[in-house]
C-alpha cells in the first residue's frame, strides 16, 4: 500500500513536470535578500516605491525576469521528486492516541500564552518565537493544518521607464510621511523629537498657511483644561471677559510711539476691502483697485490700543475705577522662523487690560495676576517657574515695567511661559483717558495688561514628555483614565453580562469621585495597539478590565509615570486607589521638574564659563548647560554684547533673590562694576 501510493505521487509530480518544461520564462519576486544568478535580469525602478508598515524604510519594488534553462528546469524536476517521496513517506506516518492528547495538550497550553501576552500588548518579536512553537506543535498534530502561504504572483511588465506623465502621477512620499509613527529620541536631536511629539501625539499640524498651525482635537483639549483653571482665576481677580475687533486701525498703533515701534514688523495690514477680477485674466481675483482703504486696518498683534479706545468711553468718574476686562482671543504676529505652539504667526491666547486710579494700585494688580500664572503653572501643569522683572532691552513695547515667569526645559533652554505688564500711563495719555478724582479734578489713569497664550503647551511638553511620547499631568489631561475592557470569548454570554456590569460599575465610580474617564471598546483595534496609543497621548492611568479580572474581582493598573509597573487592585477601591494615584503622579511630575531647574542653575560662574558653556549650545541639544544666576551691572550695551557674543539673553531679574539682597557686595560678572541686582541668563526658545 505505501509503495502504490508513493508510484501514484511521483507518476502525477512527473506528468507536472513535464507540463512545466516547455515554458521558456518564468518571473519571480524576491523577497529579502536578492539572489546573485547569471541567467536572471533584475530592473528596479526607483519611481515605484512601497511604504512598509510599521517601519521607517522605503523599499524598491524589484521585478525580476528570469531566464529558466532546460538545465534548470531539470534541477526543478529532480527537487518535485523528492518532495513527492517526502510527503508519500509523512503521510504513512501515524500518532497514537496518547501521543495526538499530549500534542492537542501541549498546542492548548502554548495557545493560552500567546492570547495572554498579545493581551498585555507584547510585541511582535517577544511573540515570534512561541507562535513558532504554536506551528511546529500542530505540523507534528496534522501537517495538512500548516500550509504555507501562496505568494501572489505579479503581473509581467515590459522592461521600460514610466513615461513622464506617469511618474507625475504617482504619489511623492514625505519624509514626514515615511516617519509617521517614529519619534526621534532626545538625546539625538532634541528639535526633532519635539516636532515628532506633536505630530505623532495629534496635538497639531502645518496648515496652507505660511507661519499657521491647525491645532488638532487632543491639542485644543489641552489648551481648553488651560482655559477653563485661568478663566476661574481671572474672574476671582475681579475682570471680566468681553471681546474686541480683530481688525484695528493703523492709526490707533500710530498714538503710541514705542507700542508701535516694537510691534511694526510684525504686522499684518489690509489695504482693501473687496477683491475683483484681473481684467487681463492672469491673476484670477485681484485687490480692486477701487476698494482701497483710507486708513489701512492691522489684524491685531495684541489689543491695547483698541480697548484704550473703549476705555476712554467707559471711564468718567473715580467710581469706575479699576476697570478689569479680558478677552479670549486669537492674534497675528508676522514671523519668519516658526515652530509649534512656540511661536507662530497666528496663536490664540488670553489678555488682561486693566485701568486704575493709583501706580500703586496697576503695580499691585499685575504682580497678583503674575503670581496667578505661576500658581497655574506649578498646581495645574506641574511646571516650576522663576518670576522676576524683565530687563529694559526685554520690556513688552509700551510698558514701564514687564514682570515675567520663566520655566526651563529638559534640554536647558528657557521658555518664556507668561508676562505681566505694568504700563504706567503711556496707553491713557495716548488716548486721553482721565478720570475725576474724589475732589473733582481730572486724572491720567494708570494701565496694566498681561496675558498668556497656547505656548504654555509647548511648555507642558517640553517639560515632561519622554522618548515614548506626550507624558501629561492629570489634572490638565482631557482624558485622566482611559479603560480598556478584554472581551470574553464570543459565545461566552454569561461572561459578556460579568464583564458589561463590572465596566459600568467601575466607570461610575470613577466619574464619581471627579476623574475624567473614557472607555476604549474599540473592536476593530487590538488590546496592543490600544495601550501604545493611549501611552503615546500621555493619558495617566491606564485600566484593564477582562473576564479573568472580573471572576477575581480585581482590574490591572498601569500609570504613565512614576512607576513601570501594573498593579493588581481590587474593584471596590477602583476610586479611591486612582485618585491617590493620580495624585502621585501630579506630585512626582512636579518634584522631578523642581529637581531639574535646582541641577540646571548655575550659581556665580564667571562670563568665560558661562560663554564657554552657551556660545555652542543649540536647541536641537538634549541636557545643556541650563540657567546662569549671576550679580549684574544693568547696561543695555554689555546685553547686547553679551547676546552676540553666545547668544545668551537676560530672562529676567529673579523677584526672590533680588528682594533678598543677594547681589550686595558683588562685582557685575561682565563689566566689573559693583553689581545692582542678580540677573538670570540663558538660551532661550
Amino acid at each position: 500500500m505505501k509503495l502504490r501510493c508513493g508510484l501514484i505521487i511521483l507518476m502525477t509530480s512527473l506528468a507536472m513536470t513535464r507540463a512545466f518544461l516547455p515554458v521558456a520564462r518564468r518571473t519571480t519576486v524576491l523577497s529579502g535578500a536578492t539572489r546573485n544568478n547569471n541567467a536572471a535580469t533584475i530592473n528596479t525602478r526607483p519611481s515605484q516605491q512601497l511604504l512598509c508598515r510599521g517601519s521607517n524604510r522605503i523599499s524598491n519594488t524589484v521585478n525580476i525576469n528570469k531566464s529558466f534553462s532546460y538545465h534548470r528546469d531539470y534541477s526543478q524536476m529532480t527537487t518535485i521528486l523528492r518532495m513527492s517521496q517526502t510527503a508519500a513517506e509523512s503521510s504513512t506516518t501515524t500518532l497514537t492516541d496518547e501521543q495526538k492528547s499530549e500534542l492537542e495538550s501541549k498546542i492548548k497550553e502554548k495557545g493560552d500564552i500567546i492570547r495572554s501576552m498579545k493581551d498585555e500588548g507584547k510585541s511582535k518579536d517577544e511573540l515570534a518565537p512561541h507562535v513558532t512553537e504554536l506551528l511546529a506543535l500542530k505540523a507534528e498534530l496534522d501537517p495538512s493544518s500548516v500550509k504555507p502561504k501562496k505568494k501572489k504572483q505579479p503581473q509581467q511588465q515590459k522592461n521600460k521607464q514610466p513615461t513622464a506623465k506617469a511618474q507625475k502621477q504617482q504619489p511623492k512620499l514625505s519624509s514626514e510621511d515615511a516617519e509617521s509613527d517614529y519619534i526621534t529620541p532626545r538625546a539625538e536631536n532634541y528639535s526633532k523629537w519635539y516636532n515628532d511629539i506633536i505630530r505623532v501625539c495629534g496635538l497639531a499640524e502645518t496648515s496652507p498657511v505660511r507661519g499657521c498651525m491647525v491645532i488638532k482635537p487632543w491639542g485644543m483639549s489641552l489648551w481648553d483644561q488651560i482655559r477653563r483653571d485661568l478663566d476661574d482665576r481671572i474672574q476671582e481677580h475681579g475682570a471680566e471677559n468681553a471681546y474686541f475687533p480683530l481688525l484695528i486701525p493703523k492709526s490707533f498703533l500710530s498714538k503710541e510711539a514705542e507700542h508701535v515701534d516694537g510691534f511694526a514688523k510684525e504686522c499684518a495690514v489690509v489695504t482693501h476691502h473687496r477683491l475683483t477680477a484681473d481684467p487681463e485674466g492672469k491673476e484670477g481675483l485681484i485687490a480692486d483697485p477701487e476698494a482701497e482703504l483710507e486708513d489701512p486696518l492691522i489684524i491685531r498683534p495684541t489689543s491695547e490700543t483698541m480697548i484704550w479706545n473703549m476705555f476712554k468711553k467707559w471711564i468718567v468718574s473715580h467710581r469706575d475705577l479699576p476697570l478689569k476686562v479680558n478677552q479670549w482671543a486669537n492674534v497675528m504676529r508676522w514671523e519668519m522662523r516658526t515652530r509649534p505652539f512656540l511661536r507662530t504667526s497666528e496663536f490664540l491666547w488670553q489678555e488682561g487690560h486693566t485701568a486704575h486710579a493709583t501706580a500703586e494700585g496697576a503695580i499691585k494688580d499685575s504682580k497678583d495676576m503674575l503670581d496667578q500664572y505661576a500658581d497655574m503653572c506649578e498646581k495645574l501643569l506641574a511646571i516650576p517657574v522663576v518670576k522676576g522683572a524683565k530687563s529694559p532691552s526685554e520690556r513688552f513695547a509700551g510698558a514701564d515695567e514687564t514682570f515675567t515667569i520663566e520655566a526651563l526645559m529638559q534640554n536647558g533652554w528657557a521658555l518664556q511661559s507668561g508676562t505681566s505688564h505694568f504700563l504706567g500711563q503711556g496707553f491713557g495719555k495716548a488716548f486721553d483717558v482721565t478720570f475725576q478724582d474724589a475732589e473733582g479734578k481730572q486724572q491720567d489713569v494708570w494701565g496694566t495688561s498681561w496675558g498668556v497664550s497656547t505656548r504654555l503647551l509647548g511648555a507642558l511638553i517640553m517639560t515632561h514628555s519622554d522618548d515614548a511620547g506626550l507624558v501629561l499631568p492629570p489634572r490638565v489631561a482631557p482624558v485622566q483614565v482611559v479603560v480598556v475592557p478584554i472581551p470574553p470569548k464570543k459565545n461566552d454570554e454569561e461572561a459578556k453580562v460579568a464583564l458589561n456590569n463590572a465596566l459600568d460599575k467601575l466607570v461610575a465610580d470613577l466619574k464619581g469621585a471627579g476623574h475624567k474617564v473614557k472607555v476604549d471598546d474599540r473592536d476593530y483595534v487590538r488590546n496592543g495597539a490600544k495601550y501604545f496609543e493611549w501611552e503615546r497621548k500621555g493619558v495617566p492611568l491606564r485600566i484593564e478590565l477582562g473576564p479573568r479580572d472580573v471572576a477575581g474581582g480585581v482590574c490591572v493598573f498601569k500609570y504613565r509615570a512614576g512607576s513601570d509597573e501594573k498593579e493588581t487592585v481590587s474593584l471596590d477601591d477602583v476610586a479611591a486607589k486612582a485618585t491617590e494615584g493620580l495624585n502621585n503622579v501630579q506630585e512626582y511630575l512636579l518634584d522631578s521638574a523642581k529637581e531639574r531647574l535646582a541641577a540646571s542653575m548655575n550659581l556665580m560662574s564667571t562670563y568665560d564659563e558661562m560663554k564657554v558653556a552657551l556660545e555652542k549650545d543649540e536647541a536641537s541639544e538634549y541636557n545643556g548647560p541650563g540657567l546662569y544666576l549671576v550679580p549684574w551691572k544693568c547696561n543695555a550695551e554689555n546685553e547686547d554684547k553679551i547676546k552676540e557674543e553666545c547668544k545668551a539673553t537676560i530672562r529676567c531679574y529673579p523677584t526672590d533673590v533680588n528682594e533678598g539682597g543677594m547681589f550686595e557686595g558683588k562685582k557685575c560678572f561682565y563689566s566689573g562694576e559693583d553689581a545692582d541686582r542678580m540677573a538670570l541668563f540663558g538660551r532661550a526658545f
